[in-house]
């Protein structure tokens, strides 16, 4: 009995050790290769911002092949994107209440998904899945828009988020770039 109390023991003094100590170091190694960025707008008494993670194309064919077609995708690497407005935004004609989102996206090769979820989960994946697997919660979802898919004008080595004003229709994009693909949000 002595015996199974020191192991129960020092099984927990592992599983505290890995959670304070090998997780952070975990997530730091991975900024090293996808780093964090984040997008701001503030402006015609909007206030936007968007926090992700930025991998590299690498030579490798990104959507379709390293971001499949059709399943969720955590937008960027690590944790979730994050997602911010202070104020309500008409997105689409559908309203999004002022607040914090995580960003999910169900890219396509004509159209994509854009999700804004209520929950900002820890990672974005399951560890047991390899990382095929979101940890998105549908029913958390607070907002879904369908949205063309445009090639910029030349290939987009880091994935990258930026706001952009159209003058000729008076509205704030957040536009998603990557590699030969760029999708467009309307924001007001």
């Amino acid at each position: 009995m002595k015996i199974l109390k020191w192991i129960l023991g020092i099984l927990v003094v592992l599983a505290l050790l890995f959670y304070f100590v090998g997780l952070p170091v975990l997530k730091q190694q991975t900024k090293k290769v996808s780093p964090e960025k984040t997008a701001y707008y503030e402006e015609n008494s909007l206030t936007l911002s968007v926090t992700y993670s930025s991998p590299s194309k690498k030579g490798r064919t990104i959507f379709g092949e390293l971001v499949p077609y059709g399943s969720v995708w955590r937008t960027g690497a690590n944790e979730p994107t994050r997602f911010t407005t202070a104020t309500p935004l008409n997105i689409g004609g559908q309203s999004l209440p002022a607040g914090d989102y995580s960003l999910w996206t169900i890219p396509g090769k004509e159209q994509w998904t854009v999700i804004f979820n209520s929950e900002i989960a820890d990672w974005g994946v399951t560890l047991l899945s390899g990382g095929s697997e979101t940890t998105r919660k549908p029913e958390s979802d607070a907002l879904q828009i369908i949205v063309p898919v445009e090639r910029p004008p030349g290939v987009v080595e880091n994935f990258d988020i930026s706001f952009v004003e159209d003058d000729s229709d008076k509205r704030v994009y957040m536009q998603l770039s990557w590699d030969t693909t760029r999708v467009s949000v309307p924001l007001n």
